[in-house]
Formats: structure tokens, sequence, C-alpha cells
């Protein structure tokens, strides 16, 4: 005799009628139970020590919570004991792949406190570098994105472009990840002759090049199959949990501090007629989050073009402010603000005029932006939250600070 059962749907069907036993022989219907399963905190999926702690329901999850803080260093409060020429160092690090534009924020926050005007051929490199530095960051994720879904090629296409920016980044900064390039009164020196001519030919060659690796992605079924309609944020979850950058633009929200705060040289490369614009999209899934990401390359393809006209054209001049050798802040506090590759990125500035602050609060993109996975989870297969957690666009150390 054998008996044939319909294993019933486990905690998740409470109140549902019960699963019926087909029976050739007689048996007792087989009772099952939710599973609680750990994706990390060192794991592929999790793109570093993110601890995802799931509840599943045979193949379907019912609840996600992310487990954060493994990678906990205390960056804010290392801030409180070195001055603002040190703790250009700790802000580069917690976004790893934005960290021109990391030590941007802090030096600009600073600078107002400062009440400093920085040289004008600083604020057009600055607005150049941090361009290179935006485009560097979204290829990574143009690269790696693909790999949650299983194709593995497009990232030697994106890594031969970010190599070719990785040079002419290297070649002034002497760093390729942590860059140091950034003062308080403008940047650590002068440009090398002859660099331009050399951003301008990256900027060609990755221009031409980059069609290659979107025909690769966009043109293929099976990823827009795993992506399309997959782990929707609504506007409403963007403003709930404070969301911001490519993810809140792919959901419709129409924000852009380059263009709505401006600051750097940004006023004039988002005016009307302007090269800058901003990216945006409607449908808030994986698809729209890729896809803001592909464009926003070109719009900064476009900026940087841009900065390089200008620098062109400006005559000979210093790159910073001389400084003393002891840099003191007024008393006070300020808040400054940047358009982070992967969202807002905030300073809050606290000074009792000494050489150290007395509190440098930071407000990272990637914390908000990973916070919304439990409304975005339930409901998906294990499948598709691979997909939607690399759509997060996150860096673990930009979580934890």
């Amino acid at each position: 005799m054998s008996t044939e059962r319909i294993v019933s749907l486990g905690a998740g069907a409470t109140g549902l009628a019960p699963t019926p036993t087909y029976e050739r022989g007689g048996g007792d219907e087989l009772a099952t139970q939710d599973m609680v399963l750990n994706i990390g905190p060192q794991h592929p999926a999790t793109h570093g020590v993110l601890r995802l702690r799931i509840t599943l329901d045979g193949e379907r999850i019912v609840a996600c919570e992310p487990i954060v803080g493994y990678m906990h260093r205390g960056a804010e409060k290392l801030f409180e004991v070195r001055d603002y020429r040190q703790i250009i160092v700790l802000a580069n690090r917690h976004d790893w792949l934005s960290a021109f534009s990391s030590e941007l924020g802090v030096v600009l926050a600073v600078e107002r406190m400062l009440g400093m005007e920085v040289p004008v051929r600083a604020i057009w490199a600055r607005t150049l570098l941090a361009e290179l530095n935006r485009v560097l960051n979204h290829l990574m994720f143009l690269g790696s994105y693909p790999l949650e879904v299983g194709a593995i090629t497009p990232i030697f296409y994106a890594f031969r472009e970010r190599e070719t920016l990785q040079h002419v980044m290297e070649e002034i900064s002497g760093g390729r990840m942590h860059y140091m390039f950034n003062r308080v009164g403008g940047l650590k020196e002068d440009l090398p002759a002859g660099w331009l001519d050399r951003v301008e030919a990256a900027l060609t060659a990755v221009r031409i090049r980059l069609p290659q690796l979107e025909n690769l992605v966009f043109g293929n079924e099976i990823f827009r199959a795993r992506t399309r309609g997959v782990g929707v944020v609504s506007p409403e979850l963007v403003h709930a949990y404070g969301i911001s950058g490519p993810i809140a633009r792919a959901a419709g929200v129409d924000l852009d501090l380059r263009r709505d705060e401006p600051y750097l040289a940004y006023a004039e490369l988002f005016a009307p007629g302007g090269p800058g614009h901003v990216v945006t999209r409607t449908e808030g899934d994986c698809f729209a989050r890729f896809d803001v990401l592909r464009e926003q390359v070109h719009v900064s393809l476009d900026l940087a073009d841009a900065c390089l006209d200008r620098l062109r054209t400006l005559p000979a001049g210093p790159i910073n402010v001389r400084l003393p050798k002891i840099l003191k802040a007024p008393e006070g506090h300020t808040y400054a603000w940047t358009e982070n590759p992967l969202g807002l990125n905030g300073y809050f500035l606290v000074s009792r005029g000494e050489k150290t602050p007395w509190r440098l609060k930071l407000r990272s993109a990637s914390f908000n932006n990973i916070a919304v996975l439990p409304e975005l989870v339930p409901g998906c297969v294990v499948a598709d939250l691979v997909a939607i957690l690399g759509s997060m666009f996150f860096v673990v150390g930009d979580i934890d600070k």
C-alpha cells in the first residue's frame, strides 16, 4: 500500500481550509512549519557582512529582518578625536566605491563653518572628479548586479571601463580606492600637465564601448524576466524610509541635490540648456533601478565633458586656500549634504571652537536604502530575494559606518 500526501502550506496558511489528503491506503496528513534561515553574515549573496534572517514557508518568504553591525567601526566617535585633516582619511572609507564624494561632504561642511571661499579651479576640478567617481561607482553595480541573476560576462566589460577611468584617477591622486585628494579649502595639488587630455581620451573610450555592456544585459530576455515587476518600491515607501539616490528616482521620486540644492559647479551644469538632467523611472522594480544607473552613467560622462571644457578655459591660479598649521572651526553647527552615487549623504557638524569636532554625525545612504527590505521581500521566492537585494545598490561599510 502507498499513500500520497499533499503537504500543507505551514504556519503561513493559518485560517485557510485544511489541505485534503489523498490516500491510496491510509495515513495521516503531514504537518509542516515555517523555517527560519540565516543568509549571512558571510555569504556570497549578501555582498559583505550583512545578515538577513528570513522566515520561509516552503520556497516563499514570509518575513525578512536585516541584521547589521558586523562591520561597525565607530567612525563617528573616531571623528571626535581627529582634527579636520585626519577626518578625511576616515570619511572616505565607509563607502569605498564613492570615496571622493564622501571626502567632499566633510570638507564642504568645514568650509561652510569657516565661511571659506574656494578657488574656482578647485570647484570645477572637484566637480569633474566627483562625476568620474560616480561613473566608477555605477559601473561596479552595472557589472556585478547581473551576477545575481546568473550572468557572468557583463562584469568583465564593466571592469574594462572602470580600469580606463581608474588610470586617470590614480594618476592625479595616487590612490585607486581611497583618493585622499580633497582638502579643506580645495584640492591637494594642481592637475598634472596633460591630464585633462588623458581624461578626455578615457571618457571617449568609455562612451564608445559602453553600448557593448548595455546590449549584453538589456537585450537579454532572462535578465528582463528576473527583474521586471520584482521588488517594487513605491513612492510612499521612499518617503517613509528616507530612501534616496537611484533607488528613489527609479520609483518616480524626482529628487537630486545637484539640481535641487546645488553645490560645487552643479548650479551651472543643471541650469536650463546645460548637460545635466535628473534620470527617473516610475516602475520602481529591479529593472528600473538598474536602468537608472545605466542612464546616469551617460549623464555623468556629459557632466565630466562640460567640466573639462570649463577647466581648459580657466586661467592659471590656486587650487586651494592656504591654511594655518592648526585648523580650528568656529563654535557653532552646520549641516551639509551631497548627492553621493548611492544617495544622500549628510554631515551634521558641531564645533566648540577646537581643532576636533565636538560631534560629526554621518547620515549614509545605504542604511536607509537597505532598511526597506522587510517591506519588499515578503511574498517573494528565495531566488527573487537575491535579485532584490543586489538591486538595492548598497555598500556594507556605508550601512554600518
